[in-house]
């Protein structure tokens, strides 16, 4: 029970995996949308341009229809007509062709957004298994699609039959109007239905576009297992790793840097190095290292000290010995307690002084030779 549980696709799926698909353009795209938007688009243009475009074509049929003389003398002279004709026509027609053209691009993008993949175009084999083929021609999807197009079918037919049924009047009429006005009477009756045939396609495009992805979503979806293996393989990869440590560092750097307002001194190298130590007289216990960084890390110490009134003290070899042998929230060496003892005694005096007292001399500890080191962290001979 327990690996039938594992099995089941009931978690959502990862960044890598949403990448990972997008990539293999595996995204949500509803072919009703660019359908409906374009038979939109269509109905807007002749709406604004129909009569003129209409009233153009009419002419050009007209002109079509009433032959000249000298062409009908010289029957070398109809391939250049009819070319010229159908330049004019295509010249005509040639503005709601490049509308279309860019609305089917953009409209094609509204769902997935666009992308270009080479798995979509790269040949897949598996799909010359019948098996798979009678899987995909039978299952839920191709319902799915059946069930769309039924709909397609019965709205638009539906539109079409009443538009004939309202217009039926005027359509026996047409043969007996002039050609320009047929034609323009027509172009009316036709913006007509394909108005009311995009708002039918609109509402199919409406329930197919969440429709189609909440199909991707579900496909998408991840066992348990899958997500535990995605993990595994992504704490293997040395950049993940590499960020992990970072963040952790981050981390680390962020909580020691929130105790910097706690010490009582920060030994500097003066730039380089940055060490704050924390002193309790009532307690029986050495010094604790709080705080420690080099370069920028060491600026941001000294700045956090300055910021809290916290005393400065430049001692470039005892600032080294304790940044290399003493960690983060542990006591100094026993070798250090004098030198530090000194340091720490002056800014006690320094915090305690008053109007006219003399207070301590500034003092220069020195360090054990076991315990110089230089700035990479070599004991000096």
């Amino acid at each position: 029970m327990a690996e039938e549980g594992s099995s089941e696709r009931t978690e959502e799926p990862t960044a890598r995996r949403l990448q990972k698909a997008r990539e293999d353009g595996q995204v949500a795209r509803s072919v009703e949308l660019p359908t409906a938007v374009m038979l939109v688009t269509a109905t807007l243009f002749f709406t604004l341009m129909g009569s003129w475009m209409f009233k153009q074509m009419g002419q050009l049929f007209t002109y079509q229809l009433a032959f000249d003389r000298k062409v009908m003398d010289k029957a070398e002279l109809l391939p250049g007509l009819f070319g010229q004709s159908m330049l004019d026509g295509f010249l005509l027609i040639l503005p709601i062709m490049l509308v279309l053209y860019v609305m089917a691009i953009l409209s094609s993008g509204l769902t997935g957004g666009f992308i270009f993949s080479m798995q979509l175009i790269s040949p897949k084999f598996n799909k010359l298994n019948p098996l798979s083929g009678l899987a995909r021609m039978f299952g839920m999807k191709a319902l799915i699609e059946l069930a769309k197009s039924i709909g397609k079918f019965v709205i638009v037919g539906a539109i079409l039959l009443l538009s004939v049924m309202h217009n039926i009047d005027d359509l026996l009429n047409l043969n007996r109007m002039e050609l320009g006005t047929a034609v323009r009477h027509a172009g009316e009756m036709i913006i007509d239905a394909c108005f009311w045939m995009s708002m039918g396609l609109v509402l199919i495009a409406v329930a197919d576009v969440p429709l189609q992805r909440y199909q991707v979503h579900k496909k998408l979806k991840m066992t348990k297992q899958e997500i535990k293996d995605e993990m595994k393989d992504a704490e293997g990869r040395p950049e993940v790793k590499a960020q992990i440590r970072r963040r952790q560092r981050e981390m680390a750097n962020n909580k020691m840097m929130a105790k910097v307002k706690d010490a009582d001194v920060v030994i500097t190298n003066p730039q380089h190095f940055a060490v704050a130590l924390e002193y309790d007289p009532s307690a029986d216990g050495a010094p604790m290292l709080i705080a420690k960084g080099t370069d920028d890390l060491a600026r941001r110490i000294r700045e956090a000290a300055k910021e809290e009134g916290i005393q400065l003290f430049e001692a470039p070899e005892l600032a080294r010995a304790l940044y290399f042998t003493t960690k983060v929230d542990e006591p100094i060496p026993e070798s250090l307690y004098h030198a530090v003892a000194q340091v720490i005694a002056y800014v006690f005096s320094l915090n305690d002084r008053y109007p006219g007292s003399q207070g301590y001399v500034k003092p220069s500890p020195k360090i054990p030779d076991n315990m110089r080191y230089d700035e990479n962290g070599f004991l000096m001979q």
